[in-house]
C-alpha cells in the first residue's frame, strides 16, 4: 500500500445513561489490553456503520441501539494500522450492557473519563465529551 499502513474501518459507540457514557476496558490478550475505548469494532464488508454499530452492541455487550445519531468520524494512525473511527451517540437502547468479550465496563461522566487512559484514537474524543450538552445531539 505505497508504504502506508493498512486502512481499517471502525464504529464506536457512545452509550448515554443519563450524564454518563459506556467505557470498556481491553482485556488481557487483545491488543492493547488495559486501555479504554468506546464499544464497537470492524465494519465489514457490505455493511453500513449503522448495521456494524447494531451488530458490535449486539455481540460486545448484548444490547440494541434503538437510536444512534452520527457524530463525527475521524482517521487515526497508530504504527502499525490506521484506523477510520465513525463515532455515534447512543441515548437509547434495549438491554443492560454485559461483558461479553472478557472486557471491564465503567459508567463515567465526562470528567471522570479524562483521568482514564482511553487509546490515542479516541483521547481527543473523550476531551471533546464535558463540552457537548445533551440538547446538542449528544
Amino acid at each position: 500500500m505505497n508504504g502506508r499502513s493498512p486502512l481499517l474501518d471502525v464504529v464506536a459507540a457512545i452509550l448515554w445513561r443519563d450524564d454518563r457514557f459506556l467505557a470498556v476496558r481491553r482485556p488481557p490478550g487483545k491488543p492493547m489490553a488495559g486501555m479504554w475505548e468506546f464499544p464497537g469494532g470492524k465494519i465489514v464488508r457490505g455493511e453500513t456503520p449503522a448495521d456494524a454499530l447494531a451488530r458490535e452492541l449486539r455481540e460486545e455487550l448484548g444490547v440494541t441501539p434503538l437510536q444512534a445519531v452520527f457524530w463525527k468520524e475521524k482517521v487515526h494512525a497508530y504504527p502499525e494500522l490506521t484506523v477510520r473511527l465513525v463515532f455515534f451517540h447512543v441515548r437509547a437502547f434495549r438491554g443492560e450492557p454485559v461483558p461479553l468479550e472478557g472486557q471491564t465496563l465503567a459508567w463515567l461522566t465526562p470528567d471522570e473519563a479524562l483521568a482514564y487512559p482511553f487509546l490515542a484514537a479516541d483521547t481527543d474524543i473523550v476531551r471533546a465529551l464535558p463540552g457537548l450538552s445533551r440538547k446538542a445531539g449528544a
